[in-house]
């Protein structure tokens, strides 16, 4: 058994193709079903979010795994090959370890420790468990891989400065209004990112707060919280107009707002400046919007060069957590180097196991005939000795022939002898 990471993320590809080979949540059981139909596959877990998609499997053997997966990510998502292979990373073995530990704990995030990433790859592991093969190594990794997170954040200082993607978008939105106290902001979904958002703007005390959901309920528990209201995606648009700041975060496989329901809104505005966050990965809010007059259009890619003035406190945490991924690392592969013996400690057993039985029976049948019990014990265990140490003296044997003296090592060991 093999696992292997394959993926594609900020690091290697731009919003504009990493929305179209990310998993909505309306298609995932249909990805997760369909990837476990492929040959070799033997476990699978997706994570998809807006900043990365990566298949993290278990498969029986490697030869030309690589090329079928990258053939099913395109095929599903119908696209030619050509369109991502340059964009795509591949990992196996203690690398795929050492990535998905690194992802876990926000080390590979854009946002260096970011905690939300941790949160992401807990869902996609339960969504994978749920009604899903996932094999026994595959799980373990991802077990492994949250507890490792869970020392990262408890040992370093990696998560103590407010620095995230919602943070961001409060950074910019402060940028360009010097005062978010005179401003009303549309908050567009309900999801964890926009719950950061939406906490960050009640801590600048924000004149106005609105969130846009398809789920009116669970807009409204968040809303709650934040002295917010609560509007429908239908009334986007007769409300846009109000709107001074758009931060937008769903699942939506398609844009909400598109060019022309802003430029209705600038009008109405009478061309007043209007900020848009789309920080949605497929995105939310159409490209072409970025050509309005006035009309400000940020995507999560715009945001790095904020995320990055906030990265130099968290450098010196990133080099200690990554000595700590490390060695977790090692840890799991001797694990999972353990776990190829299992099946070699249980054929052994079963061998001597059914050898005893037979010299058991042997005996048995023999006192049962009249037998001096004396001599059948001394017959069984002469006959049990030279069975079981029949193939341990032929390989002793080969490596002293052989002057093989580390084989003749590891034998004397196994066989506890000093």
């Amino acid at each position: 058994m093999t696992l292997l990471a394959l993926g594609i993320n900020h690091k290697t590809a731009p919003v504009a193709l990493r929305e179209r080979v990310a998993f909505t949540p309306e298609i995932l059981d249909q990805a997760l079903a369909s990837l476990l139909l492929q040959p070799l596959v033997k476990g699978g877990v997706v994570l998809s979010t807006c900043n990365r998609t990566e298949l993290y499997l278990s498969v029986a053997q490697q030869e030309d795994v690589k090329e079928s997966l990258v053939t099913w990510l395109c095929d599903f998502h119908h696209l030619a090959p050509d369109e991502v292979r340059q964009s795509l990373y591949w990992h196996q073995g203690d690398d795929a370890v050492s990535h998905l530990m690194r992802v876990a704990s926000g080390l590979d995030s854009l946002v260096l420790g970011e905690p939300q990433i941790l949160g992401q790859v807990k869902k996609a592991f339960a969504e994978s468990q749920r009604g899903h093969s996932l094999s026994g190594e595959l799980e373990r990794l991802f077990q492994k891989s949250f507890s490792v997170a869970k020392r990262v954040r408890t040992e370093t200082e990696i998560g103590s400065h407010a620095v995230s993607v919602a943070f961001a978008a409060c950074t910019l939105a402060r940028q360009i209004f010097e005062s978010l106290a005179e401003v009303t902001v549309l908050l567009v979904g309900a999801g964890e990112t926009i719950e950061l958002v939406a906490r960050h703007l009640r801590e600048h005390h924000v004149k106005r707060l609105i969130i846009a959901n398809r789920t009116r309920e669970r807009a409204q528990i968040l809303a709650d919280q934040v002295g917010a209201e609560v509007i429908g995606l239908v009334d986007i648009d007769p409300r846009l107009a109000e709107v001074d700041i758009i931060i937008s975060s769903t699942g939506s496989s398609l844009p909400i707002i598109g060019k022309t329901m802003v430029e209705r809104a600038m009008k109405q505005r009478r061309n007043q400046p209007m900020l848009m966050v789309d920080i949605a990965v497929p995105r939310d809010i159409e490209p072409e919007v970025g050509k309005v007059a006035n009309a400000y259009l940020y995507t999560v890619d715009d945001l790095q060069t904020i995320i990055a003035k906030n990265m130099a406190q968290r450098q010196s945490a990133a080099v200690q957590a990554e000595t700590i991924v490390e060695q977790e690392c090692l840890d799991f592969m001797g694990w999972l180097r353990a776990q190829s013996a299992v099946e070699t400690i249980r054929d052994y057993r079963a061998q001597s196991e059914a050898l005893c039985a037979d010299m058991e029976a042997r005996a048995v049948t023999a006192l049962k005939l009249g037998a001096d019990p004396e001599l059948v014990i001394r017959e069984m265990a002469h006959r049990l000795t030279n069975r079981l140490i029949h193939a341990p003296t032929k390989s002793l044997q080969q490596a002293a022939r052989e002057g093989d003296v580390e084989r003749l090592q590891i034998l004397r060991d196994s066989l506890g002898l000093d």
